[in-house]
Parts: structure tokens; C-alpha cells; sequence
């Protein structure tokens, strides 16, 4: 659960303004001298606008952002992670990401993909901290183990928490990229040996944006960093600190399978008929009920497939804790709606006695009622038996 702080800064930066200023080519001039030509820039413009969750009437807002207002220096460390948030972001492809997402970004800094090494590499963050103040977007992949003095991540001969603290302090804000950045993840694993800490509890006195998830869809980057340079303030965030735009949903609202939920055909083994066709992969273990994230409705892969597509039931890797949230193939809540395979025989049981239609309609009305509506609270029982609510 989020900490009290964590609350109150979702609820607070919303908003947030974005009033430092910035020069340097804009997105759309850097766009153009790699090739992009107008007619796809325009139609990457109205992509990110309906990515956002906005209107067709904001598309020109984006544009004249995009064309108008420079790039936003961005500064990304890593700490304790498996590189794998980077690896999705190098590998997007929708819908421009080769000349979109890396020149849209001027990403100044970055340990892995960067050509410098050693002490050039070192001063390539401490001239970026002390020369642009308040202007650049620290990206965090990873967390800070804080055990024993945070020695089991050093960087530069510093501890990862030092260098983190450092330029935490002068960058405009924060965004927490990846599950390990936003909650933890495995690194935070009980018993959690080393104290991993996600960065919402090291940084209090900078706007933190939490973009969840093992790896985060790239996309959502640069919706964030669009959205900000459109309207100069944060977008609004959920009770854990991740934007609205992108975490309103839950993954079972929008999955191909839940026709299948609704009619109560379930795969029961991995190799049965139920999973042959399609069914709804609950009973394997399936979080996509209580877990929020974008992934059913941009996909992976160039828009491909995605793990439920591709028959894998989700984990959850968007919500606090599913690293400890385990077995990941046992069902975990009790969810009860109507079973339509049964239907004609539960209402004819119902209907048996009733002498006139009304009773019929009456019985019809009350397991509807009774059934569990998307956004009410269902009980949730984890591997140690704590009952709680999702």
C-alpha cells in the first residue's frame, strides 16, 4: 500500500507547473533534419494526442508544442535493476519510436546505451546537473539498496543513493521508471536483504512520477513528457502516483477474454480445449482483474501480441508487490458473476415455482444484482492467507 507522502503528492501534483524555460531545437525541427516529413509528423501528433486520453480538438495544441517549445534534457541512472526497462524503450516501434521517442528526448545521459565510459561518463551528469538546473528530467531505472551503507550499488565510486539524492535535487522532477524504480520489485523481495527502496520514498521534495510496470510500455514516456510541454504542468496522477491517462483501466476491462469471463469459460489446464479457444486464462492465475496498466490496449512487439494474447495470464507487474503476490499460477480472488453455460438451469430452478412471469423477471433481477460490478471492491486472499480488497 502507498505510503501517507505518497498520497498526498499524488493527489498534490497534479497540475504541478512546468514554468522553468528551456532552449534548443524543438521536437518537431530535430524530427525534420532526420527525415520525418510533415504528413507523419502530424499523424505522430494526433497518435500521442489520443494516446493521452484527449480529444481530436488538442491535436493542434500538441502540434504547436511540438513544434514551438525545445526538446526536455533528460538524465537516466540506473541503480539496482536487469536493464530491461531500457531494453523496451530502445526496442518501441509505435509509431515513430526510431525518430520519435530518442529525438524527442534529448537523452544526455544514460549508462547503457551512451558511448562514453569512465570518468567522461561522469562528467557528462555532473556538467548536466550543475549547467541546466532545474530544466533536465531525471529518469530513475532500478531503486537504492540502503543497507550497510548502500554498498551493494556503486557507481563512480558513490553510492547509487548519493549520486540519486544528488541529482534528484536539481532536476525539474522525477519519473520512476519500471516497477523496480516505482515499488521495488524483485530487488524488494521479502526478505529483501540489501533494502531495496523505491524512489517515491528516498525523494520527497520533487514531483515523483511512478510509470509501473516490468517493463513499462515506451509509449507512456513520451506521452508524459508530450503531455507537459502541451499544457506546462504534470498530468494528473492515481493514489500511487501514476498517471491517470495511463492507469485508469484496469487489464481486465479491456482484454478479448473477458467475453469469456462474463460467460464463466475458463482454461483450466495449460494444454486443455478452454485454452485451444481462447478462454479466459482467471484460473491460471490471471491478475489482469486487479492490475491497471496499458498493455491490452498498445500491445508489445510493434503491436503484435501481448502476454495474455500470447496465452500467458498477467502477473500484475504494474501493482506494489506482485513479486511477493505469488504463486503466480493460482487464482487469487473469488470474483462471482453469471456462468451463462449454466444459466437456463439456474433460473429454471428459480422460476420452478413461480405461476406468472413477474416472479421470473424478479429472479432474473436479483442475480444480476448480486453479481460483482467492474469497479466495486472484490476480497483478495494472497499465498499467506491475509485477506484484504483489490
Amino acid at each position: 500500500m502507498p505510503s501517507e507522502s505518497m498520497n498526498i503528492r499524488a493527489s498534490t501534483l497534479a497540475g504541478w507547473p512546468m514554468t522553468k524555460s528551456l532552449s534548443g531545437p524543438t521536437t518537431y525541427e530535430v524530427l525534420r533534419d532526420h527525415g520525418v516529413d510533415r504528413r507523419t509528423f502530424l499523424k505522430f501528433a494526433t497518435g500521442i494526442t489520443a494516446t493521452m486520453g484527449l480529444e481530436a480538438t488538442f491535436v493542434p495544441q500538441v502540434v504547436h508544442a511540438l513544434e514551438s517549445k525545445p526538446r526536455i534534457p533528460v538524465l537516466w541512472m540506473e541503480g539496482l535493476s536487469c536493464t530491461c526497462c531500457t531494453e523496451s524503450f530502445i526496442r518501441s516501434s509505435h509509431p515513430l519510436v526510431g525518430d520519435v521517442i530518442l529525438n524527442m528526448l534529448s537523452l544526455d545521459y544514460h549508462p547503457t546505451i551512451q558511448v562514453a565510459a569512465g570518468f567522461q561518463a561522469e562528467e557528462i551528469v555532473d556538467k548536466l546537473i550543475h549547467d541546466k538546473p532545474g530544466q533536465y528530467v531525471l529518469a530513475v531505472e532500478g531503486n537504492a539498496p540502503l543497507a550497510d551503507g548502500g554498498v551493494y550499488c556503486l557507481e563512480g565510486g558513490r553510492t547509487f543513493e548519493d549520486r540519486l539524492r544528488e541529482a534528484a535535487s536539481k532536476a525539474r522532477f522525477v519519473v520512476a521508471w519500471g516497477n523496480c524504480a516505482s515499488a521495488g520489485c524483485v530487488q524488494a523481495a521479502a526478505p529483501n536483504p540489501t533494502q531495496a527502496t523505491p524512489i517515491g520514498k528516498m525523494i520527497s521534495d520533487k514531483p515523483v512520477i511512478n510509470v509501473s510496470g516490468c517493463p513499462p510500455i515506451p509509449i507512456v514516456m513520451t506521452g508524459i513528457l508530450t503531455y507537459i510541454l502541451t499544457f506546462d504542468r504534470l498530468p494528473e496522477l492515481d493514489r500511487l502516483g501514476r498517471p491517470k491517462m495511463f492507469y485508469q483501466h484496469r487489464i481486465h476491462d479491456k482484454c478479448y477474454r473477458r467475453a469469456f469471463f462474463d460467460a464463466g469459460q475458463y482454461v483450466q489446464s495449460w494444454d486443455d480445449e478452454g485454452a485451444r479457444l481462447g478462454h479466459c486464462l482467471y484460473k491460471m492465475g490471471c491478475r489482469g482483474p486487479t492490475t491497471y496498466n496499458y498493455c491490452s490496449t498498445f500491445k508489445w512487439n510493434d503491436g503484435v501480441s501481448w502476454p495474455v494474447g500470447s496465452g500467458h495470464g498477467c502477473l500484475g507487474c504494474s501493482e506494489p508487490g506482485f513479486w511477493d503476490d505469488g504463486p503466480f499460477f493460482q487464482r487469487l480472488a473469488n470474483i462471482p458473476q453469471i456462468n451463462i453455460d449454466s444459466w437456463p438451469e439456474t433460473v429454471g430452478k428459480v422460476v420452478a415455482g413461480a405461476a406468472a412471469i413477474g416472479a421470473g423477471a424478479h429472479a432474473v433481477s436479483a442475480i444480476a444484482k448480486n453479481a460483482v460490478k467492474p469497479t466495486e471492491k472484490v476480497p483478495v486472499e494472497s499465498s499467506s492467507g491475509v485477506k484484504g480488497e483489490e
